[in-house]
């Protein structure tokens, strides 16, 4: 049984054909709370500069591996933020089919995509953090 609902409010556009829910309902569990993921591998060094494409596939992977860590996975996922610097739509064009295909069958999160000027490295372009629900083992 899914642990979440996923509601699409009358009178308000299909936010899936975008790859986002507009509402994400869940039912108790164990809430996991991700830091925002980046582009760096496990030596520490950022990845990819210049190509945003390749962040953000880092990124998820990143996110991925963090979710398993703590017992989830991307079914999970109640809310989604995506940090996105100098956001633009051919930005967007390569953000968006990338987190779509991180869901990968399941709905998508709840989520906020967001351009800012600049992350915590000059380097990296895009931060994706998230909270997960797991369902309790009962």
């Amino acid at each position: 049984m899914s642990q979440h609902e996923h509601l699409q409010p009358e009178g308000v556009h299909d936010s899936h054909a975008w790859g986002y829910s507009h509402v994400v309902s869940t039912r108790p569990g164990r809430l996991v709370f991700v830091s925002g993921q980046v582009a760096v591998d496990p030596a520490g060094k950022s990845i990819g500069e210049g190509d945003l494409a390749a962040q953000t596939d880092l990124a998820l992977s990143n996110l991925r591996a963090s979710l398993a860590a703590a017992g989830a996975g991307p079914q999970d996922v109640a809310m989604m933020r995506i940090y996105v610097v100098a956001l633009d739509g051919e930005k967007l064009g390569v953000v968006a089919p990338r987190v779509a295909a991180f869901f990968s069958g399941s709905p998508p999160s709840a989520q906020t995509l967001l351009g800012v000027q600049a992350l915590a490295f000059p380097s990296l372009r895009v931060e994706i953090e998230a909270c997960a629900v797991v369902p309790d083992p009962s």
